[in-house]
């Protein structure tokens, strides 16, 4: 069972997660012939604060 993990600074719409939920999971599909229904796609919304860029954190960058 293909199981994707997606880490991504929040602020994502929920029409965007959607999009990428589904090309990852044709992704896997096309890569690994893995059957749809096996396909796991996690998405982590990581506050801007907790996400660091050159030792700043995406917050203070404005990001």
């Amino acid at each position: 069972m293909p199981f994707a993990q997606i880490y991504m600074v929040e602020g994502r719409t929920e029409e965007q997660k959607r999009d990428v939920i589904e090309r990852v999971t044709a992704a896997l599909i096309e890569a690994v012939g893995a059957p749809k229904e096996n396909v796991r796609v996690w998405i982590h919304d990581v506050p801007k604060e907790n996400w660091g860029i050159a030792g700043v954190s995406a917050k203070d960058l404005g990001r």
